[in-house]
Protein backbone atom coordinates (compact mmCIF):
# COMPACT_ATOMS: atom_id res chain seq x y z
CA UNK A 1 0.00 0.00 0.00
CA UNK A 2 1.42 3.47 -0.75
CA UNK A 3 1.48 6.01 1.32
CA UNK A 4 0.38 8.51 -0.46
CA UNK A 5 -0.82 12.04 1.13
CA UNK A 6 -4.45 12.81 1.64
CA UNK A 7 -4.37 16.09 2.86
CA UNK A 8 -2.30 19.05 4.63
CA UNK A 9 -3.21 21.06 7.25
CA UNK A 10 -0.78 23.60 8.35
CA UNK A 11 2.05 21.93 6.98
CA UNK A 12 0.99 18.75 8.83
CA UNK A 13 0.70 15.90 5.89
CA UNK A 14 -2.30 13.40 6.54
CA UNK A 15 -1.09 10.07 4.87
CA UNK A 16 -3.05 7.15 3.32
CA UNK A 17 -1.07 5.21 7.03
CA UNK A 18 -2.98 7.79 8.67
CA UNK A 19 -6.21 6.80 7.65
CA UNK A 20 -5.99 3.27 8.02
CA UNK A 21 -4.83 3.48 11.33
CA UNK A 22 -8.02 5.41 12.43
CA UNK A 23 -10.22 3.20 10.50
CA UNK A 24 -8.55 0.01 12.28
CA UNK A 25 -9.56 1.50 15.56
CA UNK A 26 -12.98 1.42 15.02
CA UNK A 27 -15.34 -2.04 15.79
CA UNK A 28 -15.44 -4.26 12.50
CA UNK A 29 -18.78 -3.84 11.55
CA UNK A 30 -18.11 0.46 11.24
CA UNK A 31 -14.72 -0.31 9.89
CA UNK A 32 -16.75 -2.16 6.82
CA UNK A 33 -18.32 1.25 6.27
CA UNK A 34 -15.40 3.06 6.67
CA UNK A 35 -13.33 1.24 3.88
CA UNK A 36 -16.35 2.92 1.40
CA UNK A 37 -15.56 5.77 -0.88
CA UNK A 38 -18.14 7.78 1.12
CA UNK A 39 -16.89 6.24 4.35
CA UNK A 40 -13.43 7.15 3.80
CA UNK A 41 -14.15 10.93 2.84
CA UNK A 42 -16.12 11.32 6.05
CA UNK A 43 -12.90 10.09 7.85
CA UNK A 44 -11.03 11.93 6.47
CA UNK A 45 -12.97 15.10 6.86
CA UNK A 46 -13.01 14.53 10.88
CA UNK A 47 -9.49 13.78 10.75
CA UNK A 48 -8.58 17.58 9.31
CA UNK A 49 -11.79 18.61 11.61
CA UNK A 50 -9.19 17.82 14.20
CA UNK A 51 -6.24 18.70 13.42
CA UNK A 52 -7.95 22.47 12.44
CA UNK A 53 -9.11 22.51 16.30
CA UNK A 54 -5.69 21.38 17.77
CA UNK A 55 -4.38 24.23 15.53
CA UNK A 56 -6.90 26.49 16.69
CA UNK A 57 -6.30 25.44 20.44
CA UNK A 58 -2.37 25.84 20.20
CA UNK A 59 -2.83 29.29 18.47
CA UNK A 60 -4.75 30.24 21.47
CA UNK A 61 -2.24 28.86 24.05
CA UNK A 62 -5.00 26.43 25.66
CA UNK A 63 -2.01 24.27 26.50
CA UNK A 64 -1.96 26.64 29.74
CA UNK A 65 -5.38 26.75 30.44
CA UNK A 66 -6.67 25.56 34.05
CA UNK A 67 -9.44 23.36 31.92
CA UNK A 68 -6.40 21.60 29.94
CA UNK A 69 -4.00 21.57 33.13
CA UNK A 70 -6.42 19.83 34.82
CA UNK A 71 -7.60 17.20 32.22
CA UNK A 72 -3.79 16.42 31.90
CA UNK A 73 -3.27 15.61 35.06
CA UNK A 74 -6.38 13.02 35.41
CA UNK A 75 -5.27 11.49 32.58
CA UNK A 76 -1.36 11.46 34.03
CA UNK A 77 -2.88 10.07 36.76
CA UNK A 78 -5.37 7.11 35.06
CA UNK A 79 -2.10 6.34 33.45
CA UNK A 80 0.64 5.89 36.13
CA UNK A 81 -2.25 4.28 38.10
CA UNK A 82 -2.74 1.75 35.11
CA UNK A 83 1.21 1.14 35.04
CA UNK A 84 1.23 0.30 38.16
CA UNK A 85 -1.54 -2.25 38.43
CA UNK A 86 0.15 -3.86 35.34
CA UNK A 87 3.30 -4.46 37.91
CA UNK A 88 1.35 -5.59 40.71
CA UNK A 89 -0.09 -8.26 38.54
CA UNK A 90 2.44 -9.20 36.10
CA UNK A 91 3.73 -12.08 38.15
CA UNK A 92 0.07 -13.55 38.29
CA UNK A 93 0.13 -16.49 36.14
CA UNK A 94 -1.78 -19.83 35.42
CA UNK A 95 -0.03 -23.04 34.07
CA UNK A 96 -1.25 -25.54 31.41
CA UNK A 97 -1.46 -28.09 33.93
CA UNK A 98 -3.18 -26.00 36.25
CA UNK A 99 -5.97 -25.33 33.39
CA UNK A 100 -6.23 -29.12 32.55
CA UNK A 101 -6.49 -29.62 36.33
CA UNK A 102 -9.63 -27.49 36.59
CA UNK A 103 -10.90 -29.48 33.78
CA UNK A 104 -10.83 -32.74 34.64
CA UNK A 105 -12.22 -31.27 38.69
CA UNK A 106 -15.29 -29.47 37.07
CA UNK A 107 -16.18 -31.06 33.61
CA UNK A 108 -19.65 -31.16 34.56
CA UNK A 109 -20.12 -27.16 34.11
CA UNK A 110 -19.28 -27.73 30.13
CA UNK A 111 -22.10 -29.30 29.08
CA UNK A 112 -23.12 -29.31 25.25
CA UNK A 113 -27.30 -29.98 26.46
CA UNK A 114 -29.04 -32.18 24.68
CA UNK A 115 -30.58 -30.37 20.89
CA UNK A 116 -32.01 -31.41 17.60
CA UNK A 117 -32.82 -29.62 14.25
CA UNK A 118 -35.82 -29.71 12.75
CA UNK A 119 -38.94 -28.41 10.42
CA UNK A 120 -42.42 -27.72 11.12
CA UNK A 121 -45.11 -26.53 9.07
CA UNK A 122 -47.90 -23.90 10.72
CA UNK A 123 -51.79 -24.18 10.27
CA UNK A 124 -54.71 -22.43 11.63
CA UNK A 125 -57.02 -25.62 12.16
CA UNK A 126 -56.90 -29.07 12.29
CA UNK A 127 -58.53 -29.94 9.12
CA UNK A 128 -55.80 -28.39 7.53
CA UNK A 129 -53.05 -29.77 9.41
CA UNK A 130 -54.41 -33.22 8.30
CA UNK A 131 -55.05 -32.13 4.95
CA UNK A 132 -51.07 -30.58 4.62
CA UNK A 133 -49.64 -34.64 6.50
CA UNK A 134 -51.65 -36.40 3.65
CA UNK A 135 -50.06 -34.49 0.95
CA UNK A 136 -47.07 -35.36 2.74
CA UNK A 137 -47.62 -38.93 2.92
CA UNK A 138 -48.35 -38.97 -0.58
CA UNK A 139 -45.06 -37.54 -1.88
CA UNK A 140 -44.99 -33.74 -1.31
CA UNK A 141 -41.70 -32.83 0.36
CA UNK A 142 -41.87 -31.55 3.45
CA UNK A 143 -39.83 -28.63 2.96
CA UNK A 144 -42.14 -27.87 0.02
CA UNK A 145 -45.15 -28.49 1.89
CA UNK A 146 -43.82 -25.60 4.47
CA UNK A 147 -43.43 -23.57 1.53
CA UNK A 148 -46.97 -23.59 0.28
CA UNK A 149 -49.11 -24.03 3.36
CA UNK A 150 -47.13 -22.78 6.42
CA UNK A 151 -48.11 -19.49 8.00
CA UNK A 152 -44.89 -19.20 9.86
CA UNK A 153 -42.02 -16.79 8.77
CA UNK A 154 -39.31 -19.85 9.00
CA UNK A 155 -41.87 -21.07 5.73
CA UNK A 156 -38.99 -19.53 3.57
CA UNK A 157 -36.62 -21.82 4.66
CA UNK A 158 -39.06 -24.76 4.14
CA UNK A 159 -39.97 -24.81 7.44
CA UNK A 160 -36.37 -24.67 8.92
CA UNK A 161 -35.95 -23.91 12.48
CA UNK A 162 -32.52 -24.94 12.90
CA UNK A 163 -31.05 -26.24 15.96
CA UNK A 164 -32.72 -25.88 19.41
CA UNK A 165 -32.19 -27.34 23.14
CA UNK A 166 -34.98 -28.40 25.92
CA UNK A 167 -36.66 -25.02 26.86
CA UNK A 168 -36.91 -22.73 23.80
CA UNK A 169 -39.98 -24.07 22.26
CA UNK A 170 -43.37 -24.11 23.84
CA UNK A 171 -43.81 -27.48 25.68
CA UNK A 172 -46.45 -29.05 23.67
CA UNK A 173 -44.40 -28.41 20.82
CA UNK A 174 -41.01 -29.34 22.26
CA UNK A 175 -42.33 -32.74 23.99
CA UNK A 176 -43.51 -33.79 20.44
CA UNK A 177 -40.16 -32.63 18.84
CA UNK A 178 -37.92 -34.45 21.09
CA UNK A 179 -39.49 -37.79 21.30
CA UNK A 180 -39.45 -38.13 17.35
CA UNK A 181 -37.39 -40.05 15.73
CA UNK A 182 -35.19 -38.53 13.01
CA UNK A 183 -37.01 -37.93 9.30
CA UNK A 184 -40.55 -38.82 10.58
CA UNK A 185 -43.18 -35.95 10.36
CA UNK A 186 -45.45 -35.70 13.64
CA UNK A 187 -49.35 -36.16 14.17
CA UNK A 188 -50.87 -32.24 14.21
CA UNK A 189 -49.90 -30.92 17.62
CA UNK A 190 -51.48 -28.13 18.60
CA UNK A 191 -50.13 -24.70 20.73
CA UNK A 192 -51.05 -21.38 21.07
CA UNK A 193 -49.86 -20.62 17.60
CA UNK A 194 -51.87 -22.87 15.65
CA UNK A 195 -51.58 -27.01 14.78
CA UNK A 196 -47.65 -27.87 13.86
CA UNK A 197 -46.31 -30.79 11.85
CA UNK A 198 -42.86 -31.17 12.83
CA UNK A 199 -39.78 -33.37 11.16
CA UNK A 200 -36.96 -33.49 13.10
CA UNK A 201 -33.76 -33.98 10.47
CA UNK A 202 -30.58 -34.45 13.04
CA UNK A 203 -30.49 -35.20 17.17
CA UNK A 204 -27.48 -34.65 19.39
CA UNK A 205 -27.28 -36.12 22.61
CA UNK A 206 -26.21 -34.04 25.99
CA UNK A 207 -22.01 -34.16 26.20
CA UNK A 208 -19.06 -32.40 27.53
CA UNK A 209 -17.31 -30.16 25.78
CA UNK A 210 -13.53 -31.05 25.21
CA UNK A 211 -10.83 -29.86 26.89
CA UNK A 212 -9.76 -27.77 23.61
CA UNK A 213 -13.30 -25.91 23.48
CA UNK A 214 -13.00 -24.62 26.57
CA UNK A 215 -9.35 -24.30 27.69
CA UNK A 216 -8.37 -20.31 26.60
CA UNK A 217 -12.04 -19.72 28.32
CA UNK A 218 -10.85 -21.53 31.51
CA UNK A 219 -7.21 -20.04 31.71
CA UNK A 220 -9.05 -16.08 31.26
CA UNK A 221 -11.29 -17.42 33.91
CA UNK A 222 -8.57 -18.41 36.17
CA UNK A 223 -6.26 -15.47 35.69
CA UNK A 224 -8.79 -13.23 36.38
CA UNK A 225 -9.64 -14.50 39.99
CA UNK A 226 -6.07 -14.45 40.98
CA UNK A 227 -5.43 -10.90 39.66
CA UNK A 228 -8.72 -10.07 41.16
CA UNK A 229 -7.14 -11.49 44.08
CA UNK A 230 -4.09 -10.57 44.04
CA UNK A 231 -5.21 -6.62 43.41
CA UNK A 232 -7.28 -6.77 46.57
CA UNK A 233 -4.77 -8.03 48.15
CA UNK A 234 -2.42 -5.83 47.24
CA UNK A 235 -4.47 -2.55 47.95
CA UNK A 236 -5.77 -4.17 51.60
CA UNK A 237 -2.18 -3.74 52.21
CA UNK A 238 -1.27 -0.45 51.10
CA UNK A 239 -4.53 0.93 53.60
CA UNK A 240 -1.70 0.63 56.33
CA UNK A 241 0.79 2.53 54.59
CA UNK A 242 -1.62 5.56 53.46
CA UNK A 243 -3.99 7.06 55.48
CA UNK A 244 -8.06 6.58 54.16
CA UNK A 245 -10.88 8.09 55.77
CA UNK A 246 -14.35 6.82 55.13
CA UNK A 247 -17.19 9.85 55.62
Amino acid sequence: MQNNVLAVVNGMEITEQDLQNTIRRFPAERQRYLETENGRKQLLNEIISFELIYNYAKDEHMESSESYLAKLEAVKKEMMTQVAVDKILEDVKVTDKEVEDYYKANRNMYKNPENITARHILVDSLEKANEVLEKVKTGLSFEDAAKKYSSCPSKAQGGNLGKFTRGQMVPEFENTAFQLEIGVVSQPVKTQFGYHLIKVENKEEASIKTFDEVKDAIRRGLLQERQAFKYSQFTEGLKSKYEVELK
